[in-house]
């Protein structure tokens, strides 16, 4: 039995882990707790299996693991700096003011409120970065709307649900971060990566709606007259957009070649701040250049815009470090905040004591998965994940599926942080073995996790909307009228289509993995079909006189198709060619041959090989040899190889 427990300690010692979190315990110290147990069962079972590698000195490797390897992360510095960021815009009535500006904008259209919730929530997912944060605030703003104006409860609730997750895979993300720490993978490849997939993601909600509205023009009614309180003013706003985009283009052809790299970026930058200053002068000065409704979309939406471009351009550019983006993302919000005159200090405390739990959570959780690892690689639990997962049938195709059925369903108890540092580096070994791209891998999970989060009856958003939303029959602050509460039920089956989508999303990511590989786009492709090798002419030879024959015109010339410079061989068959390669003899009067172009002096055979005797009498000295006559200028200048290119095969 002993020797039994002694081979097999590894998947005890994760079985036991489940055990522990299924037991309520927190994750941080379930962590800690079995790594030292099994540590000290590990140590005393060392001597039966020669798998367990683990004594008693190992123990004091763990201060380095918890200074070197948390402590000192720089990258997960980021995480407090977008945790704060996004809280302080949330806090400061952007949100609100976004949502009030873009229904209003959508207003007229069938299900414009849902779109205004989808794009507001997307936009409130890139500056949180954290689903509970993104969920509660949009059901504590949209939900009473979405209700006042005779929405579907179900579709509401869904789409709250489903746009306060993206804060899973939209840049920059607090999950994208801790991914790529644990994969060892770059930060800015991670956002690169996902950008795609979470853009597809969002147009496919939006997809959803409309053809929901199209099939059931009732679920989600326009909105009446007397609630579009901005007016109209489409046509000002699509000649604004129009303006920008010319702005853009100018400036990305008058930058180009002016600045290093990323000349679209400052065209864009260029064009949208140009639209912002007249904007704001358009209101300060009451000028008839826009709309109303065209000023107030300008107004409200560019700031934090601005703001997630100052973050994700700068590491996109390679500017900035993702700590140094936050940063940046941080004084920004600040700076937002106390534009609208809502930075005070109760906003502050709010935002810094939800920061410094958000940190301490996953900073204890990181110290407890190190105390965890430190034992389960120590007993070779990697090389048994690794070898379970690698021997799966099907190969690559196999290994998805078995691990995207596993995350999953352990993404229905555990948060996106826990898998991050428990499951996903174990994961990621096999993963590499099989050749799989980790990046793309990354994005892969953070779109199975987010599906999770949202999936009946353990997803953690439906908890998060079921905190927010009515329980009990209230009043509408606007109307008056009485509103029914929100079911458990109905929040769980508006889930539901969103879930679906999600699905759909993660076989498209599988299926099309260019749409996260493009963050390799800066690599040259090569096309085989289209290579062709174009061999220089060598007519003139390569700068060497001929081995002893004539300069550039051998005899062997024209029966040398390739343009190789003649080896001063006598030509083959040629007429006055003695048999068997002898030299001819010389004629009287004739000039003594050359030197040999190696510069040896003649060998005479006759004399020996010293070649210090003097010549037979009767022959004529051997002239100094002469400067070699400089090859034969060729009929056409030869092209010019370029090395910084592959060769081209006609």
């Amino acid at each position: 039995m002993i020797e039994f427990v002694a081979h097999n300690l590894a998947p005890i010692m994760f079985g036991s882990l489940v055990i522990f979190l299924l037991l309520g315990y927190p994750v941080a110290f379930s962590l800690a707790a079995n790594g030292l147990l099994f540590f000290i069962i590990g140590v005393e079972l060392a001597p039966l299996s020669p798998d367990i590698n683990l004594f008693w000195p190992l123990l004091g490797a763990l201060p380095d693991r918890f200074f070197g390897g948390v402590m000192a992360n720089e990258t997960l510095l980021a995480i407090p700096f977008f945790t704060f960021m996004g809280l302080i815009l949330e806090r400061s009535g952007m949100a609100e003011d976004l949502l009030d500006t873009i229904g209003q904008l959508f207003g007229p259209l069938r299900g414009g409120l849902a779109y205004a919730v989808i794009f507001v929530g997307a936009l409130l997912a890139a500056t949180t970065g954290v689903v509970a944060a993104s969920v509660i605030a949009m059901g504590l703003i949209s939900l009473p709307i979405m209700l006042r104006y005779g929405y579907d409860r179900r579709l509401a609730s869904g789409v709250i649900v489903a746009s306060g997750t993206l804060a899973q895979i939209i840049p920059p993300s607090l999950v994208l971060i801790v991914l790529a720490d644990q994969l060892g993978r770059s930060v800015g490849d991670m956002y690169s990566g996902a950008l795609v997939p979470a853009l597809v993601l969002t147009s496919l909600y939006v997809g959803y709606v409309f053809i929901l509205t199209m099939l059931r023009p009732n679920v989600a009614p326009a909105l009446p007259p007397e609630a579009r309180t901005l007016g109209r003013g489409v046509t000002s706003l699509a000649i604004a957009a129009a303006a920008a985009v010319v702005i853009a283009y100018a400036m990305t052809v008058y930058l180009d070649g002016k600045v290093a790299q990323g000349a679209g970026i400052w065209g864009a930058t260029v064009a949208v701040l140009a639209v912002y200053v007249v904007a704001v002068a358009n209101k300060a000065l009451k000028l008839p250049l826009m709309s109303y409704l065209t000023q107030q979309v300008i107004i409200v939406l560019i700031p934090p815009l601005a703001l997630i471009f100052l973050v994700l351009g700068t590491i996109f550019l390679g500017v900035a470090t993702p700590t140094e983006g936050g940063a940046m993302g941080a004084v920004g919000a600040l700076i937002l905040a106390f534009g609208k005159r809502k930075l005070n200090l109760s906003l502050m405390t709010q935002a810094m004591e939800s920061t410094t739990k958000l940190s301490a959570f996953v900073l204890f959780i990181l110290i407890g998965a190190r105390v965890f690892s430190l034992t389960f690689y120590g007993v070779n639990g990697h090389i048994w994940v690794e070898e379970l997962l690698t021997s799966v049938p099907g190969g690559e195709t196999g290994f998805l599926i078995v691990v995207n059925i596993l995350v999953f369903f352990l993404a229905f108890f555990l948060d996106f942080f826990e898998l991050a540092f428990i499951i996903v580096p174990l994961l990621a070994p096999a993963a590499d073995k099989l050749g799989i791209d980790l990046i793309w891998f990354g994005v892969l999970l953070g779109l199975n996790m987010q599906t999770s989060f949202m999936h009946p009856p353990f997803g953690f958003a439906l908890f998060y909307l079921r905190s927010v939303a009515a329980r009990v029959p209230y009043l509408d602050r606007i109307t008056g009228k009485r509103m029914e509460p929100i079911t458990t039920g109905q929040i769980y089956w508006g889930a539901v289509p969103f879930v679906c989508i999600q699905i759909i999303m993660v076989a498209l990511t599988i299926m099309f993995p260019q749409m996260v590989m493009r963050y390799k786009t800066e690599v040259p492709q090569m096309d085989p079909s289209e290579i062709r090798l174009q061999m220089p002419s060598f007519d003139g030879g390569l700068g060497l006189p001929p081995l002893g024959g004539a300069s550039g015109t051998g005899g062997n010339q024209q029966n040398n198709p390739l343009g190789l410079p003649p080896l001063g061989l006598p030509p083959i068959g040629q007429p006055g060619a003695p048999a068997g390669g002898a030299s001819a003899p010389a004629q009287p009067g004739a000039t003594a041959p050359a030197q040999p172009a190696f510069g040896l002096p003649p060998l005479d055979f006759n004399s020996g090989l010293g070649g210090g005797q003097a010549p037979a009498t009767g022959t004529a000295p051997a002239a100094p040899a002469a400067e070699p006559a400089a090859p034969a200028a060729p009929s056409g200048e030869p092209a010019p190889v370029d090395l910084s290119q592959p060769p081209v095969i006609q």
